[in-house]
């Protein structure tokens, strides 16, 4: 009898780009214990399951199947089953050429229960995103979505022609394009009909082709697949209206290497700058409450508390929460924050910092803190700061109490990220940790020469010129917003 604490869902990823996954699907994955996901499914949109989700790669790329989909089947309904939260991550939609009917019915004849999420198709959002709208007025009333390998593997036979199918999509048709175009032809399509090959559709790696349908084959042939093809007039406009994606960084990608927890503000800032963001977050943030001092003691042992970072108010309210307390228990302690980043996060839980230094640097809060003469001063921190905060501060005759808050550790990037970040335009470093522990993971490979290393502030740029011997751009102040202009400066 199944567990009846299971449930699946079936979740449509979207085309690539994580921007176009779900609501829905993201809160899927973010209460599931495990992840059953295709290969073209990329880290970025992973990076939203639960930590501590068992993710499990099933995927299929063209002659590389990493699991039968009997298989993939099997092991979606005995987990289940087997009472556990279950997500299967398909690329686009479940029911878009993507057997979810199947998984669906599987689920179905074994009494489980499930949950099907829609996606944003491809066939919709990889010719959107290549600039081409699939109807058009006076161009196109209606499509047609058809696959380029049928079940039994080999290209359909019996296409339509152009007055039944309006604008073509063929999905997963890269091997079977020479033949498909034959069959085209057959079936009254003119040799001169537009038409358009795109391959990692809205990621930043996307590449187009346009040619007339009875060369598209010879000018897609050195595209990485998957393939989406388009034919129709509407693949004309696709020259007219270029890539889907605007802005004065659209068509450049730049990397974030940010910690995941960290990222989403300077991906957003970046993206509605049009940029394409690689999300390669070269740290980790581990927090340690446990190291922190939140007891009754808190409300009178200090006269300042100092957050540097929003790390180090997370720790310190993880310690709190810990303790059965909340802010009030700072008492009449002051309390004093770097910059308005970290500020915001102490507002988000119910405290109004007494003091923010005239620029958000350690060097400028330790030299404008009031009355620090004398002072007794609670410092939580990251346990890779170095001394010169609070060398700074007890020059002024402060009482420095540190505590290492977090830990900033390295995160491994998978091969295909690392690739990406060297093929990427930009770099954002937001840390010196950032910088060292991306140095590290690229090992003995270096950065091409074209890509720009843009830097928050001047700790940060130092540590970039010493992993790399070069840096492009600083931001203007160490705050993301600058750092995303810094970006669009040094990308012209």
């Amino acid at each position: 009898m199944p567990n009846s604490t299971g449930h699946a869902w079936l979740v449509g990823a979207g085309p690539g780009d994580p921007g176009l996954l779900t609501l829905a699907g993201r809160e899927a994955l973010q209460q599931a214990d495990a992840v059953l996901y295709d290969a073209l499914v990329g880290p970025e949109v992973l990076a939203f399951a639960r930590p501590g989700a068992e993710l499990i790669p099933v995927g299929k790329r063209a002659g590389a199947h990493a699991m039968p989909q009997e298989e993939i089947t099997r092991l979606l309904v005995e987990l289940t089953a087997a009472g556990r939260r279950v997500v299967r991550l398909k690329g686009g939609d479940p029911y878009v050429f993507g057997r979810g009917g199947e998984e669906a019915l599987a689920l179905r004849e074994a009494g489980l229960p499930f949950t099907v999420v829609p996606g944003v198709t491809s066939a919709i959002a990889v010719p959107a995103a290549a600039g081409i709208p699939v109807t058009h007025r006076g161009l196109a009333a209606r499509f047609t979505v058809l696959t380029g390998s049928e079940h039994t593997g080999e290209a359909p036979a019996d296409l339509p022609g152009p007055e039944a199918a309006g604008t073509l999509v063929i999905l997963m048709g890269a091997a079977a394009l020479p033949l498909l175009v034959e069959r085209l032809l057959a079936a009254g399509w003119d040799p001169a009909t537009p038409a358009a090959s795109i391959a990692n559709g809205t990621l930043p790696a996307q590449q187009a082709v346009t040619a007339p349908l009875a060369r598209i084959a010879d000018a897609a042939a050195g595209l990485p697949t998957p393939l989406i093809t388009v034919v129709g007039p509407v693949a004309a406009l696709a020259e007219r209206l270029g890539p889907g994606r605007f802005g004065p960084l659209a068509g450049k990608s730049v990397v974030v290497t940010r910690s995941r927890s960290q990222a989403s503000q300077l991906s957003e800032a970046l993206r509605a700058l049009g940029a394409a963001v690689v999300e390669a977050p070269a740290i980790r943030i581990d927090l340690h409450p446990e190291r922190l001092i939140a007891d009754e003691r808190a409300a009178s042992r200090w006269d300042w508390v100092i957050f540097t970072s929003q790390n180090a108010v997370a720790a310190m309210f993880a310690a709190l929460d810990a303790a059965g307390r909340d802010a009030r228990a700072f008492g009449g302690t002051a309390i004093a924050a770097v910059g308005e980043a970290t500020a915001d996060a102490l507002r988000a839980r119910g405290i109004r910092p007494d003091f923010l230094p005239s620029r958000p640097t350690s060097a400028c809060l330790a030299a404008e803190l009031p009355r620090a003469a004398g002072a007794r001063v609670y410092l939580p921190i990251s346990s890779l700061a170095g001394p010169d905060l609070e060398d700074a501060l007890r020059k002024r005759g402060a009482h420095v109490e540190r505590a290492d808050a977090y830990d900033t550790l390295p995160e491994a990037l998978t091969p295909d990220t690392l690739a990406r970040v060297q093929a990427a335009d930009a770099i954002t470093f937001t840390s010196a940790s950032t910088a060292r522990f991306l140095r590290a993971a690229l090992g003995e490979a270096e950065l091409p020469p074209g890509v720009r290393l843009v830097s928050i502030g001047p700790a940060t740029s130092a540590a970039v010129r010493a992993c790399f011997g070069r840096l492009d751009a600083e931001a203007a102040e160490p705050s993301l917003t600058s750092l995303a202009a810094a970006v669009l400066e040094a990308l012209g």
